[in-house]
């Protein structure tokens, strides 16, 4: 990425990466240390979508450029329009999400996946997401609590409370955590442990051993606590209803 926000030409990825980038992202790998998060956002999101009644939905994907979870409704799309600052072959229009450049009421759904923590204002793209949304439209949105910072550009980490007040102008807000307490331990030692391993021979070699141990005795370990504890849950999922 250059210093003024382009990409230069030989930073486009193929359709092949973009593609496998969100295929990574619905069905993680146990060396990906962040598999407990996202394996339970793909549940969530499976189960919301299962309950849209439409099966000609008009989606729209703010930070669209891989698309991750289109395909738990393939069969039901009847447009699809991803938009996002940066070029992909997925991409239908480079924007930014606080200036949505259609008209009102022209989506069923809006997917907004780990985006607002780079954008300054949340509640400009809120606003924009609530005029393009048809009524009784949905938003289905996941945000990050806490965590390891990931980019220079990142202003925001979220909770209930906050998502609550930004979506005050939607009817229903249903707010749910990817995964316990518990998961949310193991899932900030292991990223925490990756990015120490700085160099690429020392991740992939983490990635390799620790990081699936790290997955597997997270998962259990929420499996036996009975999942009662959110106090420390480092990402969540939001349905929001127009």
């Amino acid at each position: 990425m250059s210093s003024d926000g382009f990409q230069a030409m030989d930073e486009f990825p193929t359709l092949k990466e973009v593609t496998q980038q969100g295929r990574d992202r619905l069905l993680p790998s146990l060396t990906n240390p962040n598999w407990l998060v996202l394996r339970e956002r793909r549940i969530i999101f499976k189960r919301w979508l299962a309950q849209l009644p439409s099966n000609q939905l008009e989606v729209l994907d703010v930070g669209g450029r891989i698309q991750p979870y289109r395909s738990l409704i393939e069969h039901r799309i009847h447009r699809y329009v991803a938009l996002d600052v940066r070029v992909t072959p997925l991409v239908n229009a480079v924007a930014r999400g606080e200036y949505i450049p259609v008209g009102n009421a022209k989506f069923d759904l809006v997917i907004c996946t780990q985006v607002l923590e780079y954008v300054v204002q949340p509640s400009l793209i809120f606003a924009e997401i609530h005029r393009v949304l048809k009524p009784d439209g949905v938003l289905l949105l996941s945000v990050p609590s806490a965590g390891p910072i990931d980019a220079a550009e990142e202003f925001w980490r979220f909770l209930p409370a906050g998502i609550r007040y930004l979506l005050s102008d939607f009817a229903r807000v249903e707010i749910v955590a990817e995964g316990s307490s518990v998961a949310g331990l193991f899932r900030t030692v292991n990223t925490c442990l990756d990015t120490f391993a700085r160099y690429p021979a020392a991740r992939f070699i983490y990635r390799r051993t620790v990081a699936p141990l790290m997955n597997l005795t997270g998962a259990l370990a929420e499996a036996i606590s009975g999942r009662r504890n959110q106090q420390f849950a480092v990402n969540y999922s939001v349905l929001a209803r127009k």
